[in-house]
């Protein structure tokens, strides 16, 4: 019984690691990564006042920090500076969006964004505390 309680609870932890992993990794890999040379992503890094080649750059790192998360390879060590790298990026996203426009959905979605990484996060831990 309790055999069959651990298998349906770990399963249901990588259900939603995996949820919440995939929706930041398409969010913060694949979005990013097809829009990033739009104008209108464009025009949104310079609406906050930031240069160009920030932009790029932040994409970079988006792509490599989605891709230390999604494979099970990555030393955990790594995947951890990528959950504390998007965290840091969600946060100053809000501020800078706060800072330029004011409250609004812009300032506020980040943290929405912030609470997927942090389920990613917590259910990333249960499963290898498991594994361990």
């Amino acid at each position: 019984m309790l055999k069959n309680y651990k298998m349906t609870t770990t399963k249901k932890n990588k259900i939603i690691f995996w949820t919440a992993t995939i929706l930041i990794f398409l969010f913060e890999g694949v979005m990013p990564a097809l829009t990033s040379q739009s104008e209108m992503a464009k025009e949104g890094i310079r609406h906050l006042g930031y240069p160009e080649y920030f932009g790029n750059a932040l994409v970079v790192f988006k792509i490599l920090g989605v891709i230390a998360l999604v494979v099970p390879q990555v030393p955990k060590r790594l995947k951890e500076w990528a959950y504390a790298g998007f965290a840091f990026d969600f946060i100053f996203a809000a501020i800078s969006h706060y800072a330029v426009d004011g409250m609004g959905f812009n300032a506020f979605f980040p943290f929405i964004v912030l609470g997927v990484l942090m389920v990613s996060y917590v259910y990333y831990h249960k499963i290898n505390s498991v594994n361990s």
